[in-house]
């Protein structure tokens, strides 16, 4: 009851952070700025996030905020809370500025160390994704809520890559095990590449280079809910809040749980070491 009690306020806190980063973005009204990794920010960034921030502490104020876009607080204080809302505020900043419509806003609990509920919203298009742990995942529009589940795939078959519009391929093609029939779908935002993956219009994403737990916790449990996996490098589960820095390993966002992906993929140290 406690997280079905929470979904809809947090769809609401996602859907006025959209339009606001919507506003903008049609208006051209922002600021670009380099953050201390050298990956962009946005005024964009900043104020949805003030958004959902402001939104979530009068919802929960007891319940403590991670960000992408706020100081950090150190393990030794995160150790101590069994419960956290983590949030980016747009993920796909690089969409965002080049244009694409590619971003969206991404809000996750997690509860004991794994994430429990997750609503991923896109202004592009006005649709949320979201899920809360053991009640399966949604799609929603302007016509209706469905139920969402990951496409049933087999071996031999087409196999569905959903990959980035501005990297390369090839990187991605040598971590195929055996001569394969591939489509691939370009999309930005890691969480709406995940999300191809938890409504079947993809069967796998292989994600190299650096993201934060920001980018995988609401999609973690959205996922799921949908029948998938997102595993790391080894074939082993992430982890949540368990570093300092909460950068996460390269990982892979996996559909038919029954599939035996590692005959499919090449991972651990091939995977591990490459970067884009």
């Amino acid at each position: 009851m406690f997280l079905s009690n929470l979904l809809e306020p947090v769809k609401a806190a996602a859907l006025e952070a959209g339009t606001e980063l919507w506003q903008l973005y049609q208006s051209g009204n922002f600021e670009q700025q380099q953050k201390a990794d050298q990956s962009p920010v946005t005024t964009a960034d900043l104020a949805a996030n003030a958004i959902i921030i402001d939104r979530l502490s009068t919802l929960t104020p007891e319940i403590p905020i991670i960000s992408e876009e706020s100081r950090l607080a150190s393990l030794a204080e995160r150790h101590q809370w069994s419960r956290y809302w983590l949030i980016d505020p747009m993920d796909g900043t690089q969409e965002f500025v080049a244009r694409s419509g590619d971003f969206a806003v991404s809000i996750a609990l997690v509860e004991d160390g794994w994430p429990a509920l997750g609503v991923i919203y896109w202004p592009k298009h006005q649709v949320f994704y979201y899920a809360t742990r053991g009640n399966g995942a949604f799609k929603q529009d302007s016509q209706q809520i469905q139920r969402i589940n990951v496409n049933h795939f087999n071996v031999g078959e087409c196999l569905k890559i959903a990959v980035s519009r501005r990297q390369p391929l090839e990187p991605i093609i040598n971590l195929l095990q055996v001569e394969q029939n591939v489509e691939y779908i370009a999309l930005g935002s890691c969480s709406l590449k995940s999300c191809l993956i938890a409504e079947g219009k993809a069967d796998c994403y292989m994600r190299i280079g650096p993201t934060g737990e920001w980018d995988t916790g609401a999609v973690q449990v959205i996922v799921e809910e949908a029948g998938g996996q997102i595993l790391d490098s080894e074939f082993l589960p992430l982890s949540y809040n368990q570093r300092d820095t909460l950068a996460n390993p390269n990982f892979m966002v996996l559909g038919q749980a029954s599939v035996s992906w590692q005959q499919l993929i090449k991972a651990k140290a091939t995977l591990r070491d490459l970067t884009l």
